[in-house]
Order: C-alpha cells, then sequence, then structure tokens
C-alpha cells in the first residue's frame, strides 16, 4: 500500500483508503461530528472517491462540514432505531445523518431478511445521505438483494407536466450478489443528469446537452447556470417523472420525511432537510430455493460475454481495487479539506 505523498507543487495528493478515511473523520470532528457519526460518513465517502464518483465523494465533505458548522446537521445525534414489526426496522435520524442509522441497524436488517425472507429499513429525519450505491452494495456483500430509494431538499425536478421543482433529484439504488464477480449496482438518479453534474458544469464553463433542464422561465437551456436557477427535468421524459413520484413516495411517503417540495435546502439555510431513506433487503436464495449469486453471475456473463453488455457495478468495483492498490489521487481543492 502506498504512503501519503504530495507529488510536486500544486500536484494532487495520494493516500491510502485507510488515510483518507481516518483525515475525513477527522474533518468532520472538527465541524462538529461525533466520532461514530464522523466515522460512519466518512467510510461511504472514500467508497465513492475510490469508485470515481467524483461529485459526490469526498467533494462532498465540504457539505457535510458545512452543514453541520450551520446547523443543518446535528453531528451528534443519536437514531431512534425501533421494531414496528419483525421484519420492519424504523429509524429516526434526529436531524443526523443518514449513515448512522443504517449503520446501527445494519446487523439487523440483515438479519431479519435472512430469517424472514425480506425486510425492510426505513428512515425519517435524515440528512442528504450521498451514494445510495453504497448501501445497496453492502447488502449485495452479505448475498442480499436489496432497492435503496432516497429524496432530498429543496425540490429542483419537474414533475410530469411542470416547469416547477417538486422532487430532489430523487435516486435509487439496486444491488444484488453475483458470484465470480463484483456485485451488480444499479445507482442513479431520476433526473435527467445528477445536480453534481451541473455544478461541475459551471465551474468548467461547459454546456450540458438538451433535455436536462429549464431556466427559470420554464425554457429549455444548455448553460448550466442557468439550469441551477431553473428546474431539472426527469430522464425519459413522463416516463421518469413517473419514477421519480414513486421514489418520492417511498422515501417520503413510507418514512414520514418532509417531501422534497417542503424540505429545507441541504446546502443553505440552518435547517434539516429532514428526509427520508427507504431501503428493502431480499434473501433471494430463499425467494428462489437455490444459489441466485451463482445464477446471476451465470446471467451476466452471457450478457457480457454473448451481447457485449456493459454490466453496473463493473467499473465502480475496478476504480475501487485500483484505489486500494495505488492510493486515491485527490485534487488539490479535496486535499484542502483533508487538511493536507
Amino acid at each position: 500500500m502506498p504512503g501519503s505523498q504530495l507529488e510536486g507543487k500544486g500536484a494532487a495528493a495520494v493516500l491510502t483508503i485507510a488515510e483518507a478515511q481516518a483525515r475525513a473523520a477527522a474533518a468532520l470532528e472538527r465541524a462538529g461530528a461525533g466520532p461514530e457519526q464522523a466515522a460512519s460518513v466518512a467510510a461511504s465517502l472514500v467508497v465513492a472517491e475510490a469508485e470515481g464518483l467524483e461529485g459526490i465523494g469526498l467533494a462532498h465533505l465540504a457539505d457535510y462540514c458545512d452543514g453541520l458548522a450551520k446547523g443543518r446537521i446535528d453531528g451528534r445525534a443519536e437514531p431512534l432505531i425501533s421494531r414496528p414489526a419483525p421484519a420492519i426496522i424504523h429509524s429516526d435520524a434526529q436531524n443526523g445523518f443518514a449513515h448512522t442509522g443504517f449503520d446501527r441497524a445494519f446487523g439487523e436488517l440483515v438479519a431479519a431478511a435472512r430469517a424472514h425472507g425480506v425486510a425492510l429499513f426505513a428512515q425519517t429525519n435524515g440528512f442528504s445521505c450521498g451514494a445510495l450505491g453504497y448501501f445497496a452494495c453492502r447488502l449485495a456483500d452479505e448475498g442480499l438483494v436489496s432497492l435503496v430509494a432516497a429524496n432530498a431538499g429543496p425540490a429542483v425536478m419537474a414533475a410530469s407536466g411542470s416547469t416547477k421543482p417538486v422532487f430532489c433529484t430523487n435516486p435509487f439504488a439496486f444491488g444484488a450478489p453475483r458470484k465470480g464477480g463484483p456485485p451488480l449496482v444499479i445507482d442513479q438518479s431520476t433526473s435527467a443528469s445528477a445536480i453534481v453534474n451541473l455544478r461541475l458544469a459551471a465551474e468548467r464553463g461547459e454546456t450540458i446537452p438538451e433535455g436536462w433542464a429549464l431556466d427559470s422561465d420554464g425554457r429549455p437551456t444548455t448553460d448550466p447556470a442557468k439550469a441551477l436557477e431553473g428546474v431539472l427535468l426527469a430522464f425519459g421524459g413522463a416516463r421518469g417523472a413517473n419514477v421519480a413520484l414513486m421514489v418520492e413516495l417511498l422515501a417520503a411517503g413510507l418514512t414520514g420525511g418532509n417531501w422534497s417540495l417542503d424540505a429545507p435546502s441541504f446546502h443553505e439555510g440552518d435547517a434539516s432537510p429532514a428526509v427520508g431513506m427507504i431501503v428493502l433487503a431480499i434473501d433471494g436464495d430463499k425467494v428462489l430455493g437455490g444459489d441466485l449469486a451463482a445464477r446471476v453471475d451465470a446471467y451476466l456473463t452471457r450478457l457480457e460475454h454473448d451481447f457485449g453488455a456493459y454490466i453496473p457495478g463493473k467499473r465502480r468495483a475496478e476504480n475501487a481495487a485500483r484505489a486500494a492498490r495505488e492510493g486515491l489521487s485527490l485534487k488539490p481543492a479535496v486535499a484542502k479539506l483533508l487538511g493536507l
């Protein structure tokens, strides 16, 4: 494993996974998070960074630290975990991070899924939870199929037929175990593009494709700055907007979290967005009556070899394996966040 180093003037820092996680946790603690909460969030950020998810990796640390400093996140919140039914785990994040409640309930969620064939984790009053694939992949590593949905605030995406913001980007993730290969992980927003991509395009002075957004007057735009002042569009038109509506009902409706329409911003002000996340975990072996991971592997192998299909999650896994070997090469802005 490589050690930390700075490779020349203005160059990126290179840290091991463990070093990056420790530094991210320390930065969160300095901003007001408790040790458990900081470690929980830092782990998710480093995984996203290692997987090559630039917008919601360690760069997202700035949003979390600002949220802690401004009061949008209670960094020492103790999630309230309850079991309203044998296969249902409920968490009230108490205006804290979404990750802490999930981590505390993870063992119970896995055990409940194996005992009953299916289990549900529902969390309310949380902050934006970043990369949803992180949660789906953890369950896939336990041999479980999962579906994860989350909302956030404020609303930035139009509903079907509307030019006004109703939903956040309303991401969802799906994970399934695969024998002999990395898990299948699908992680995507229901907007035509994630909002972080618009921010990156604006920072770089780039245009965005048509169909991603409307400006503040409800007109189509390829200017990311105008798009950020306007409204995002769902992928696939009305079909994507319908998926966004389903995610909203799962993530906010079932959990009791704020609708995206009513949620305070996760990057401005001092109020928690208090939004929701829902995780469905399925013991596929019980449903199938056999080895689901082997069946999934055989099928995905056919898709790859016989049809040239790209399997979601493969590139992420390759990036993560390379980062484990070579370390994380961090851009100067991210290195600064980590105190380098």
